[in-house]
């Protein structure tokens, strides 16, 4: 008897594990991102696919807990039955592998719970009631509140706690809890969305790429630059206390941060471009630390890898590498070649296009102060990188003196040799020091460094400071030092109304250049101008500025 019911449990395991509706609307040719864990189920394929496809997939996943359960009821013993229902849920949600050469993405399952506690009910195994309770339950939540998942839990709470009176062995009872318990699992990320605001009611359209002429889908990986940009996100707020008050060390949500997958934690609504086109676009993070990026470049972009795969499942076109995300992986091409089926960019075209829009102005107004450029000295940060090398070589025929600081002077040296060689009339100094960094009258920076690198001691009164790194390079001390001009840069403002649950922390309706290169390859569709590598081409750059005029993007200044 006991190896049977163990069949008979592998069995409804087994059965629960078959993709029939999956296979079903892959066989009509439709795209198997309506089926994402991460969009809504049954009703968005509905809207996607229309009744006839999404009734006969929703029957199919019916069918498989009812089948499943009926077998195992054929041995008259409760438990078994209810066990069957776990063992059903269970392969639903977590298919062998083995069994198919590419895992399917699973929904909610939730037409496969429906058909397991309709088998219960009709095999005897617990009484009407323990079913028909739970199914209220879940139509009450979901009608008044709107989430799907939280119905969900509800109505299985419903269900374990009816269990708890229904006289059947505690085999059952535990049944019961598990699928509680594995329902909870499989909506951990669903109930952190709701946490956030992110998470779409019942009703809501998910937008998919292609689905609509006028809305296109981006999306844009972000990640806190300290731990109190880690708070910010509501599922992780109720763990500031417990750090404040030392019940649970700094170390360890380091330490869990670093085991978090990708998630959906904002979304920008509201940006319509001046030919009416919507770009909606959702903001994805794995919380690591900037110091994470440089100790752990493989998890980095292992997790990079992991929120494109999230972002295409969401139905994005594009998918923008935010801050630190976008060095990872030789600055998003090994993203692009694990995951190609999206267009991945890291931002620099345009990043390097506001620069290359901001620096004539910034050189003028310091002209109309009443000082010559030709006299002044600039100082360039973070000159071993190209944003930066390509401002010097903006700026090296207007000034007398350029001082280059980077980390790697043999570089800097070859890079000076080729400033001093077009600019015959302009000094270039090279240094991995910032104290030479005082003689600068103007100072542009762009580092990827996550702490502060220009402080007071670093720059002398009335200078004027062109800050491009993100996080900011310049300490918030150094706005104390008189007549400093602390100007920020790559900083946009996209057209219509935007409107985010999360702040970017870049002012009101403002986003940084690389999110707003992601949202222009939406908007126009000009997906090969996508920035990958460190090689940044000057006509993506004028494309990017010319584009984004066009479209009403504008750069603040």
């Amino acid at each position: 008897m006991v190896f049977l019911s163990a069949l008979l449990l592998l069995v409804a395991f087994l059965v629960g594990s078959i993709p029939l509706g999956h296979a079903l609307l892959k066989r009509a040719g439709v795209d198997v991102r309506v089926n994402s864990a991460y969009n809504l189920g049954v009703e968005n394929v509905l809207r996607r696919v229309g009744p006839g496809l999404a009734l006969a997939s929703a029957a199919l996943d019916f069918a498989k807990g009812f089948l499943a359960v009926l077998m195992a009821s054929s041995l008259g013993r409760p438990e078994v039955t209810v066990l069957a229902a776990l063992a059903a849920y269970l392969g639903h949600l977590n298919p062998p592998a083995s069994l198919y050469r590419q895992t399917p993405p699973r929904g909610r399952g939730n037409l496969v719970l429906v058909g397991s506690l309709s088998a219960l009910s009709v095999t005897g195994a617990v009484p009407f009631w323990a079913v028909l309770v739970p199914v209220l339950v879940y139509a009450g939540v979901s009608g008044y509140w709107g989430f799907v998942s939280a119905a969900t839990l509800a109505g299985l709470l419903a269900f374990t706690l009816a269990m708890l009176i229904v006289p059947v062995g505690p085999a059952a009872k535990l049944a019961a809890l598990g699928l509680l318990v594995t329902a909870t699992w499989r909506f951990k990320e669903n109930m952190g969305r709701i946490l956030d605001g992110t998470e779409p009611r019942l009703g809501d359209e998910v937008p998919l790429a292609g689905k609509r002429s006028d809305e296109v889908v981006a999306a844009f990986m972000i990640h806190p630059m300290t731990l109190e940009n880690f708070w910010s996100a509501q599922r992780f707020a109720w763990l500031r206390p417990l750090v404040e008050r030392g019940v649970v060390s700094e170390a360890s949500v380091r330490h869990m941060a670093e085991r978090i997958r990708p998630m959906k934690v904002g979304e920008l609504r509201g940006i319509r471009t001046v030919d009416g086109k919507a770009i909606r676009c959702y903001l994805l993070s794995s919380p690591l630390l900037p110091d994470v990026f440089r100790d752990q470049p493989e998890l980095a972009t292992m997790r990079a890898i992991e929120g494109a795969r999230l972002a295409q499942e969401l139905g994005a076109e594009v998918f923008g590498l935010g801050a630190f995300w976008s060095v990872v992986g030789n600055k998003g091409v090994d993203v692009q070649a694990a995951v190609p089926d999206i267009t991945i960019t890291n931002g620099g075209a345009y990043t390097s296009g506001t620069i290359k829009a901001a620096i004539p102005g910034i050189l003028k107004h310091f002209q109309d102060t009443g000082r010559h450029l030709k006299s002044a000295t600039a100082g360039v940060v973070g000159a071993n990188g190209v944003v930066a090398f390509g401002i010097a070589r903006t700026i090296a025929p207007q000034v007398g003196r350029i001082i280059m600081i980077g980390r790697d002077l043999e570089r800097l040296e070859r890079s000076a040799a080729t400033l001093r060689r077009a600019n015959l009339g302009t000094e270039v100094v090279t240094t991995t020091s910032y104290e030479l960094l005082r003689d600068a009258d103007l100072i542009f920076s762009a580092t990827s460094d996550p702490n502060p690198v220009i402080f007071p001691q670093h720059v002398k009164p009335g200078a004027w400071i062109f800050d491009e790194g993100r996080p900011a390079d310049v300490d918030q001390s150094v706005e104390g030092v008189p007549g400093v001009r602390v100007i920020p840069g790559g900083v946009v403002l996209p057209p219509g109304g935007m409107t985010s649950n999360i702040d970017l922390q870049f002012g009101e309706g403002a986003v940084p250049a690389c999110l707003a290169e992601t949202l222009i390859i939406a908007a126009t569709g000009e997906h090969q101008r996508k920035s990958l590598g460190a090689q940044t081409l000057t006509e993506n750059i004028n494309f990017f500025v010319e584009q984004a005029e066009k479209l009403g993007f504008r750069v603040v200044d």
